[in-house]
């Protein structure tokens, strides 16, 4: 039906005779004559109807907005005061000697000059893909996964598919369930990882295995969320963790290089505990210049008990962030929608202080807090924190997690606000991670999963079970950031029963618990399972950091909402329930 995509077209085509398809992006009347911008997934090409060619000028006049359209013409080069250079295209225009409408459009429900609700664009989403941008960030989705599954094969993965209805896998969110007509009663789980699969297709003898697979998993939502997602799932055999990183670092080099000429340079170590310190998280965003200072040590004694109280509580933190040059550009109001937005994360209040003149020590600082606070430890914090005239300096004191969440979020959102945060690309491997969290209850739980390897394996091994200490041990794994974002993460896996039974005792998972949730697995431990490692990728957090989309549902095709329902489909819907009767399923009306 086609000769050429519309986006195609250049300065070399002039002359030849060409068939192309697609919408009418725009129309225009100009003095008798018509002109329409034809869209396709390549782009835009303006197109003229002469006024002399009576039949087809008046069939060009029915056109209207998103009309679909074949025609053929002539390529003819635009004179030189009609030349658009923001356009790919801009050089030509096609001058249209037959048009055929394929099909009309009714008027468009989404408005292409304004800003659509997520809901509406999700409602239309055939609509909004038409939209270049959004065709353009789907291109180039494709082209990341053309170009991952070109290096995987380059250095020797597989690509096996694993199952989508298998057994609930520990990683940490709630399963989606499928009731199994067969096995009435009984349910499938959908996975929320490959995890136990790719561990035991190491154990198969596979060697290096990748997928770029669907992951499901039922759990609070926010802008890096969704119920499906896809992840670039890798594992291999006889592999350090310094060897899958190496690969790993380097696919994503070449990635950046290839499709967006950006060189990321050799990707920064951080271990967790040097993360949490200066940065308050595990995925630091290095753009931001700005760092923690703990001040516990300094502050245990003053008689101001929100200082005072979590300096002295070995689950406490009290921490300094000094903003460079901020004293003038922060009002007191700011100051209190800072303290509000702390809140959102459990935090009480802020403490401040500006320093007016850093030469006259504590009689040039003004603070709330300064009253309760000696020169001394005055002059120590402007010290510590390297603070000079017109800094402003923020506290954050209370439980060591409230701590890190509270002022690290401030610390982004200082960055943004005051324009700290540098434009460009601040990747890095955090690694060293801890082994298990503590949960509210005082329990434990593995912080990736329960088949990660310690660190030091030898000495886990060794070191008896009651001086096994929870919060000491660490684990190796790694995490791939990228400004602030988690592109990925990973980990060496236990490959022998010895060591897989004591973490499982650690964590208080009986033999029957353990049997009865990866039996399988632990059976597959018993005949000879290799020494094995991996990660996996978020594809679309990655795709979104690449092409500047601000949410992952900007790079899906057709994502869920925030409430995981799709408006297009309206789905989720109720079952019918001769399907129900079927399944042995009885479902509860809400009360």
């Amino acid at each position: 039906m086609r000769s050429h995509y519309c986006g195609s077209l250049k300065a070399e085509n002039i002359g030849q005779q060409v068939s192309l398809c697609g919408w009418v992006n725009r129309r225009r009347d100009l003095g008798g004559l018509i002109f329409i911008d034809l869209r396709d997934r390549e782009g835009l090409v303006q197109v003229f109807f002469d006024p002399d060619l009576t039949d087809l000028f008046t069939q060009a006049a029915d056109l209207r907005n998103e009309y679909c359209v074949q025609l053929t013409g002539t390529v003819r080069a635009r004179p030189d005061s009609q030349v658009n250079s923001e356009m790919a295209t801009g050089e030509v225009e096609v001058y249209a000697s037959s048009l055929t409408i394929l099909n009309k459009s009714a008027p468009i429900p989404l408005d292409p000059n304004q800003n659509n609700s997520e809901e509406q664009r999700l409602k239309y989403r055939y609509i909004d893909l038409r939209r270049p941008l959004m065709s353009d960030r789907l291109k180039f989705r494709a082209k990341v996964t053309s170009f991952v599954r070109n290096f995987m094969d380059s250095q020797g993965f597989l690509d096996v598919e694993t199952p989508i209805l298998t057994k609930a896998t520990p990683e940490g969110a709630r399963d989606y369930l499928v009731p199994s007509r067969t096995h009435k009663g009984q349910f499938f789980a959908l996975p929320q990882s490959p995890q136990l699969f790719k561990q035991l297709l190491m154990m198969a003898g596979l060697d290096r295995y990748y997928q770029i697979v669907k992951c499901f998993r039922d759990e609070d939502l926010r802008a890096d969320r969704q119920p499906e997602f896809t992840q670039i799932d890798i594992e291999t055999s006889f592999m350090t963790s310094e060897q899958v990183m190496e690969v790993t670092e380097q696919m994503v080099h070449q990635m950046f290089l290839e499709l967006l000429n950006v060189d990321l340079g050799k990707m920064p170590r951080m271990t967790y505990n040097e993360a949490m310190r200066l940065y308050g998280s595990d995925k630091p965003d290095l753009r931001n210049p700005m760092q923690f200072v703990d001040v516990a040590d300094l502050v245990k004694d003053v008689e101001f008990k929100v200082f005072s109280g979590p300096a002295n509580d070995n689950k406490g933190r009290v921490v300094a962030l000094k903003v460079p040059g901020a004293a003038e550009k922060v009002s007191r109001k700011d100051i209190d929608n800072y303290t509000a937005f702390v809140g959102i994360y459990g935090a009480k209040g802020l403490a401040w202080l500006k320093v007016n003149d850093i030469n006259a020590g504590a009689e040039g600082v003004q603070s709330p807090v300064a009253k309760f606070l000696t020169p001394e430890i005055i002059s120590e914090i402007l010290s510590r924190t390297q603070a000079t005239t017109g800094d402003l300096i923020f506290f954050g004191a209370d439980s060591y997690k409230v701590v890190c969440e509270a002022m690290g979020a401030l610390r982004l959102k200082l960055g943004e606000d005051l324009g700290l945060t540098v434009q460009g690309w601040k990747p890095l491997w955090v690694v060293d991670f801890p082994m298990f969290e503590e949960n509210d209850d005082g329990s434990f739980s593995a912080v990736h999963h329960p088949f990660t390897s310690p660190l030091d394996t030898a000495e886990f091994l060794a070191t008896e079970m009651d001086k096994l200490d929870h919060r000491a041990l660490l684990s190796n794994a790694y995490d791939m950031v990228l400004n602030g974002t988690e592109l990925g993460g990973g980990s060496v896996r236990i490959h022998t029963p010895d060591v897989q039974a004591k973490v499982f005792q650690l964590l208080g998972i009986s033999d029957e618990e353990a049997a009865e949730k990866f039996g399988f697995l632990l059976e597959a431990l018993r005949y000879g399972a290799p020494p094995h490692a991996g990660l996996a990728f978020g594809l679309d957090r990655l795709v979104m950091l690449m092409t500047g989309a601000t949410s992952i549902r900007d790079v899906m095709a057709f994502p869920k909402t925030a409430t995981a329902a799709c408006p297009l489909t309206d789905a989720p819907g109720e079952a019918n329930p001769a399907q129900l009767a079927e399944l042995g399923i009885q479902v509860v009306k809400k009360q």
